[in-house]
């Protein structure tokens, strides 16, 4: 049994069908002892890697946030300067080298989906990105996600990789946000400089006193990045997200993970995933609505039914594709079934109306999806369930 398997006692994972997986650049960089050929040590990473080939196999989804994309840059050419201008270029350098790593050591097509700040602003850029990494997932590919460091500058930074992940998280809808560190987890003081450190097994919530003590002297809860983690999880948490922190230089850790158990610390969330999201979409402003025959209400109603195009008869106002829209019952025409974000603009809507989704692409010359609402921007209205 290992060190921090010993000090941070088992406890159940979460369940979680998509996880987004952060790693750090502690745990890939390499070293002068230890040179690695590209920049990038496997020594950890592979146990890690070896962690998402078995949660494929058990069916889950996994979005890696990874560090390492300037560690690798450096490799590649001779640079000491590390003004933000340089590491933008070593970044670019590196992020070929970094996806290529990971695929090497995963087998699995590896995609690099580089994040600025005004995809995370921007409703339809949004959209988008979410769109890229749900089909990634579908197709079977393991999206390597970063923020686009060539052309972001200070003021308009997602952030560091932590908070990256949160937002990815809240994205993808994860179910899960993995921090892999390089230590056990969340201690009450920093486990280097205060030898009677207690293990935190779990946090029901990320408060302003936790968070200053994160930022405060070692002897604290510490530096080594541990505010920034704290950070994540809180952003995570309002999106009814858990977070698990754990030592991703732990073999025996990492395997437990896979068996559904957790040496490290949980953070819970603060609420169910949905209730936000369900929340805007229930009271945002409309641009405009569908009017769908009686099959594709009771679809609706049916729990867990996008909206076709071919049960749509009718699109009324314009909206662009991201826009908050309503959907109507044509007979008897009442208050509306459900709110939801229009997967196509009205021109392209009307387009398809009365259309199977495998003509779309046909008829539009592209497709961003077989539904014209995705179930999951999705909300019924009246019900009980959302109530």
């Amino acid at each position: 049994m290992s060190v921090e398997q010993t000090v941070f006692a088992a406890q159940p994972l979460p369940n979680w069908k998509r996880a987004v997986l952060k790693v750090g650049s502690s745990l890939l960089a390499g070293t002068d002892k230890l040179p690695s050929e590209d920049g990038l040590d496997p020594r950890y990473a592979a146990v890690l890697a070896r962690f998402i080939i078995e949660a494929r196999s058990q069916g889950r989804e996994v979005v890696l946030v990874s560090s390492g994309a300037v560690a690798a840059g450096r490799r590649r050419i001779e640079s000491t300067n590390s003004g933000p201008v340089q590491r933008q270029a070593l970044a670019a350098l590196g992020q070929a080298t970094l996806v290529s790593f990971w695929q090497r050591l995963t087998g699995i097509p590896a995609a690099q989906v580089l994040l600025s700040h005004d995809d995370m602003l921007n409703r339809r850029r949004y959209l988008n990105a979410r769109n890229t990494l749900r089909e990634l997932l579908r197709v079977g590919a393991l999206p390597i996600v970063n923020e686009n460091d060539t052309v972001a500058i200070d003021k308009l930074r997602l952030g560091d990789n932590d908070n990256i992940a949160a937002a990815v998280a809240s994205l993808v809808d994860a179910d899960l946000l993995m921090i892999a560190t390089d230590i056990g987890g969340l201690y009450t003081a920093h486990p280097k400089y205060e030898p009677s450190a207690a293990p935190i097994l779990k946090v029901d919530r990320v408060t302003d006193e936790l968070l200053l003590a994160a930022s405060g002297d070692p002897g604290e809860l510490g530096t080594g990045g541990m505010l920034t983690k704290l950070e994540a999880a809180s952003k995570a948490s309002t999106a009814g997200i858990p977070t698990v922190l754990f030592c991703g230089r732990d073999a025996d850790v990492i395997r437990a993970l896979s068996d559904g158990r957790l040496h490290g610390t949980l953070l819970m969330a603060e609420s169910d995933p949905l209730t936000a999201r369900k929340q805007w979409l229930r009271h945002a402003p409309s641009c405009g609505s569908l009017m769908v025959d009686g099959g594709a209400a009771a679809a609706l109603h049916r729990r867990g039914a996008s909206l076709l195009p071919g049960g749509v008869v009718r699109v009324e106002g314009e909206f662009r594709r991201g826009d908050v829209i309503e959907v109507v019952n044509e007979q008897p025409r009442g208050p509306a079934l459900a709110r939801g974000l229009a997967q196509y603009g009205a021109a392209d809507m009307r387009r398809i109306v009365r259309r199977h989704s495998n003509e779309i692409e046909a008829v539009l010359g592209f497709t961003f999806g077989e539904s014209v609402i995705h179930r999951d921007d999705l909300v019924l209205l009246n019900t009980e369930e959302n109530a």
